[in-house]
């Protein structure tokens, strides 16, 4: 198994750092954005990489948009090809080239089931992010329908699951309405597409900026790290679902107690072999396609 790459130093003016990507401003403006195996989980960065992730999401990214095209236009910057930028073969398949876009400060959450922090609100409240649900529901639970709940886009620390009025004072009325109309379209296709695969996508995260007065899908699309994938086949309502995504490492984390804040704690090795192949079988599991090691 190769190393994990966590940092990257390329020739290029650095325009931003986040939990996992790298992302360069190149001489026409555009931007570099790579996908490192760096790994975040409860919003906090560990020090290993998970080997290969970095390409996973890259990877898949870029299938998303290519399918999800017609329901939305994305940030990749089409005439742009990084094999032209010549960056070392591992770094240029973690890599794309994308437009400067002005991003909507919120995620923006659909969610077609009850997991995560949906469904601890769920059960306090028997609402998530100020929608009211119906009585009875269960962890894992299909919802009667896909619900938008977005939350604040930490720059550090943990995102926070907000309500419409919330979201509507961040980025105004036409905004919110029409990243929600777009995002629960989004979800629905990939939904669909997914379950043809035998593949549950559960929920998942979507960001927006906007170019030229339109809505443009941004960073990643539908990957293990912004998305819960559940094998359809094994689905049982009532309990957490195996799954093609980092809740492993998020169940582990939980495991051992720790309290989610740093430092990290050390993965043990197999921690960090088994949540790799999580990421090359989500890949292999909705492309069809072989992943290249």
């Amino acid at each position: 198994m190769e190393n994990a790459i966590t940092t990257t130093d390329l020739p290029f003016k650095r325009f931003s750092t986040g939990k996992v990507r790298e992302t360069y401003e190149l001489e026409d403006g555009r931007l570099l954005m790579v996908s490192t195996d760096r790994l975040s989980a409860f919003d906090v960065v560990f020090s290993q990489g998970i080997p290969y992730k970095g390409a996973v999401l890259n990877e898949l990214s870029l299938f998303w948009f290519k399918k999800l095209g017609n329901v939305v236009k994305n940030h990749l910057a089409k005439e742009y090809d990084v094999a032209a930028l010549k960056l070392p073969g591992r770094i240029q398949r973690r890599a794309m080239v994308a437009q400067k876009l002005r991003m909507l400060p919120m995620e923006c959450v659909v969610r077609g089931y009850l997991a995560g922090s949906g469904l601890k609100e769920y059960m306090q409240t028997q609402s998530v992010c100020g929608i009211k649900l119906p009585a009875g529901l269960k962890n894992s639970s299909q919802l009667p329908q896909p619900i938008f709940t977005p939350s604040t886009k930490a720059q550090a620390g943990h995102d926070i699951n907000i309500t419409r009025e919330h979201g509507e004072a961040l980025v105004g009325r036409e905004a919110f309405a029409k990243a929600e109309e777009v995002a629960l379209r989004l979800y629905s296709a990939a939904a669909q597409y997914a379950k043809t695969r035998g593949i549950i996508l559960a929920d998942t995260k979507f960001e927006f900026g906007e170019l030229n007065g339109e809505i443009v899908l941004a960073d990643e699309a539908l990957t293990p790290d912004s998305s819960r994938y559940w094998p359809a086949a094994l689905y049982e309502e009532g309990k957490n679902q195996p799954s093609y995504d980092k809740q492993y490492v998020r169940d582990y984390l939980e495991e051992i107690g720790w309290e989610k804040k740093p430092p990290a704690p050390v993965l043990p090795d197999e921690v960090v072999k088994n949540t790799s192949e999580k990421y090359i079988e989500a890949y292999e599991k909705i492309t069809g396609r072989k992943f290249s090691r």
